[in-house]
């Protein structure tokens, strides 16, 4: 799902299945250099606890790329079986809020509390922090159930608040049908997160990273067994049998109890074993609960902007297939932010993942200095790649779209608008990737509550801005070209929030490698500002003329345009002397050779 800020990050034959496992399960007991020292408690030197954080992304990396891939390749799938439309929209719906329901509830409380915490007790207690995960996760665990069942019963409720008005009776029967079977992937994306947060406070980062591909692999067969059995055209005419609803909705939910089985079985392999334990008295709960109030509240200014997104998004196809327009709405949005995430996920998830025991460590010894260095290394290694990946995305964005998803039920034009929509999205993508960033360091901070504030000075401008941006041209418009002022706003929120969050968190630290921060920031944009001048140049004067189909079209132009365009950001970088493009691209290929 889109999330309204990069708060939570959902947790996106049988013979590749076995290899991936067994080949992933050895990778996560070697541990990287990082791994070592953040397992032994160890406070690394600038420069080696840089390198070593590289090292582990790039590790993670490896693993976000091939997970992204295949959550690209399901939503390439899903797209052929069930188009653009409403019958898309309303299955992205129900699928949509077993993530909705369980970030607000508890999932963004886990992700920032759980690691900070599990990392004290770590170092503080004499079982290494064992005691605490098992009460910690017992209680989690009882939580999510009684959540899951209340999910299910209430369903019909939950779609209501996130389903267009225009829905008719019939779509909301059909988006209820679809949310019932859906909703049971709550309880295993607790389970799923928490036994991750456990690998990761030990040093652990690959297998969950490499998790989601069992995910994905379990959904692509579900969707490419609906093509078989229903056929190329099911839901084209806006239902679909029960029998067809309850494929999609069961294979899909089957593909989550797979992502959260395998850490249950490379669990085995770590030092930590899981006892249930009723004995939460006196254990420490108290100060994660206190922790993830705020959290929570966070949380829920996220999803009450991300409902009226969704609201005005599933409208826009409402209205479109019934005045005749191209079928875009609700998928459309969620497959552009799909393509806008890609990159983030691949690189800036890897890196913080990497950093944030360190940062924890660093916060818990009152070490702002060192914390600050990391928060800033981070940003700067981060946008080393974010960088071009935003140029291309932003040249490239309609091209990919077609690429990804002109297949099946989806036509050209109704790709043509998610590729659009993502190009909007990728004007955005160094903000989003810098206030992740910030926001883990008050996470690390345990500083939750000033994390909530920002949040909703993020969301207030991000619906201050789109909505009346959006109300306004969609009634002249009324088509799918109104989505983009949705992305747009979301945006301007990201660019004005990441000024407010910078001078906060580099207020209560003593400073933030601003001055270099910045200096880095600026000459990574002129030598993407050359990017986009060549790749644009390219498209006008060569790419645009070659014959060929619209899917053929889109390959060269990504291919030609793409590889030159790269090749033009190293070249400039190399030449400006950008430190951090060059460090992060020969730790690749250092990884790559090996």
């Amino acid at each position: 799902m889109p999330p309204s800020s990069p708060t939570n990050e959902p947790p996106h034959g049988d013979e590749l299945v076995e290899e991936l496992s067994e080949e992933l399960a050895g990778d996560l007991v070697t541990d990287t250099p990082a791994a070592v020292t953040v397992a032994a408690g160890q406070s690394p030197g600038t420069t080696t606890g840089r390198n070593s954080a590289l090292q582990s992304s790039v590790v993670m990396g490896a693993g976000t790329v091939l997970s992204r891939v295949g959550g690209v390749l399901r939503g390439i799938v899903l797209a052929a079986a069930l188009g653009a439309g409403t019958v898309a929209d309303m299955f992205n719906l129900g699928n949509t809020l077993p993530n909705v329901v369980y970030i607000l509830v508890i999932g963004g409380a886990l992700n920032a509390v759980f690691i900070p915490q599990l990392v004290r007790h770590m170092k503080d207690d004499a079982d290494n922090g064992d005691g605490y995960a098992d009460r910690l996760i017992t209680l989690v665990g009882l939580l999510l159930l009684g959540v899951t069942i209340l999910a299910v019963l209430f369903a019909p409720f939950i779609v209501k608040i996130y389903a267009s008005p225009r829905y008719t009776a019939e779509q909301l029967a059909l988006a209820t049908a679809f949310a019932r079977l859906c909703l049971p992937q709550i309880f295993f994306y607790g389970v799923y997160t928490m036994l991750s947060q456990v690998l990761n406070a030990r040093g652990h980062f690959a297998m969950p990273m490499f998790a989601p591909i069992v995910n994905n692999i379990v959904a692509v067969i579900t969707f490419v067994m609906f093509i078989v059995v229903a056929g190329p055209t099911a839901g084209a005419d806006g239902t679909l049998e029960p029998s067809q609803v309850t494929l999609l909705g069961v294979g899909t939910t089957l593909g989550v109890v797979a992502q959260a089985l395998v850490l249950v079985f490379v669990l085995r392999k770590v030092d930590y074993v899981y006892h249930p334990t009723l004995k939460f008295r006196g254990a420490g709960l108290n100060t994660a609960g206190s922790l993830a109030f705020w959290t929570i509240g966070l949380v829920a200014v996220n999803q009450i902007a991300y409902a009226v997104i969704v609201r005005l998004a599933t409208g826009v196809n409402a209205v479109s297939q019934n005045e005749g327009f191209t079928a875009a709405g609700l998928t459309s949005y969620t497959n552009a932010h799909l393509m806008f995430i890609l990159p983030h996920s691949v690189i800036t998830v890897s890196i913080v993942a990497a950093l944030l025991p360190r940062m924890s460590r660093a916060a818990h010894d009152l070490d702002y200095r060192d914390l600050a260095k990391d928060l800033s290394s981070g940003m700067r290694s981060s946008s080393a790649l974010i960088v071009p990946s935003s140029v291309a995305l932003i040249v490239l964005g309609t091209q990919a779209g077609v690429l990804l998803f002109n297949y099946g039920q989806t036509s050209t034009e109704s790709a043509r608008v998610t590729g659009t929509l993502a190009s909007v999205f990728a004007l955005g993508l160094l903000p989003f990737t810098l206030y992740y960033v910030i926001l883990r360091g008050w996470y690390a901070l345990e500083a939750t509550r000033t994390a909530f504030w920002i949040t909703v000075v993020l969301n207030v401008l991000n619906l201050a801005i789109a909505v009346p941006l959006f109300e306004i041209y969609f009634t002249r418009n009324p088509g799918p070209s109104s989505l983009g002022l949705l992305a747009l706003g979301y945006v301007l929120a990201y660019w004005i929030t990441l000024v407010v969050a910078w001078r906060v968190i580099s207020k209560k630290l003593g400073g933030l490698n601003t001055k270099r921060t910045v200096r880095s920031l600026v000459r990574m944009g002129v030598a993407g500002l050359l990017m986009l001048i060549v790749m644009r140049g390219i498209q006008l004067l060569i790419v645009d003329h070659l014959p060929g189909g619209a899917r053929i079209g889109a390959i060269l132009d990504i291919v030609i345009v793409g590889a030159i365009g790269g090749a033009v950001y190293l070249f400039a970088a190399r030449k400006m002397r950008i430190s951090e493009v060059n460090e992060v691209v020969a730790m690749i290929q250092k990884r790559l050779v090996r």
